[in-house]
């Protein structure tokens, strides 16, 4: 049971997304609610077209909602212009994509000094290489992604992730593009991270087993949470 008087990391609070199409409105999303604070795991699971993806998004502030509000580390994002919303994500959310999102022409060590030098971190080198020590790779240093693994290189993005120690971890299918052995490795690693960090932990999957390991968990069906656990 959360203190009544501790502040979210994240709250949505009817939540919802429509587009028009030659058809007339349809919803995408439908008065969606939830509330995690800091420390805790939270997983949104849901089939192909559920809206998951879209509710990741708008909770991270990179898709807009048609109405509803979304309060991240205390700030309402949405009363924020888009360069507000950049900066906010930047100081509080990390994020694990299926695909990586690593920049090719950069080595595993500058993946992830990168945020930090973005945010002006003069240890950046150091801080970074202690990071992906902590990841198993400090035999991968100077490696570029294109010879390194699937699971290598989702390790490089957490450690790219939780370098910056973010309130909020946002993760999208992080072992959709893995196999079942890797994928399980990098879930045990990021939960791990999570416990040692204490930061929030926000995760799409369609795998229940993963699922099952977060503290909450929404099921969503055409736009609408069917289930609460």
């Amino acid at each position: 049971m959360q203190d009544s008087q501790q502040t979210p990391v994240l709250s949505a609070i009817g939540v919802g997304k429509d587009v028009a199409d030659s058809t007339g409105t349809l919803s995408i999303l439908s008065d969606v609610d939830l509330t995690v604070y800091a420390g805790e795991t939270l997983a949104i699971v849901g089939a192909s077209g559920s809206g998951k993806s879209t509710l990741l998004s708008i909770l991270a502030g990179l898709d807009t909602p048609s109405h509803g509000q979304v309060m991240l580390a205390g700030t309402d994002m949405f009363a924020l212009d888009e360069d507000g919303r950049a900066a906010w994500r930047a100081l509080n959310l990390g994020f694990v994509f299926q695909n990586f999102q690593l920049l090719g022409h950069l080595s595993a060590l500058e993946n992830v000094m990168l945020p930090l030098e973005l945010a002006g971190r003069k240890d950046a080198r150091v801080a970074a290489t202690a990071m992906l020590e902590r990841v198993g790779l400090s035999e991968r240093l100077r490696h570029y992604p294109k010879v390194m693994s699937g699971g290598e290189q989702q390790r490089v993005a957490l450690a790219r992730a939780f370098v910056m120690r973010p309130k909020l971890l946002v993760a999208d299918e992080p072992t959709g593009s893995l196999d079942f052995a890797t994928g399980e490795a990098v879930m045990n690693l990021m939960f791990e991270l999570n416990q040692d960090q204490g930061t929030t932990l926000l995760m799409v999957t369609h795998d229940r087993a993963i699922a099952a390991r977060c503290q909450q968990r929404i099921g969503l069906q055409a736009g609408k949470v069917v289930e609460r656990s």
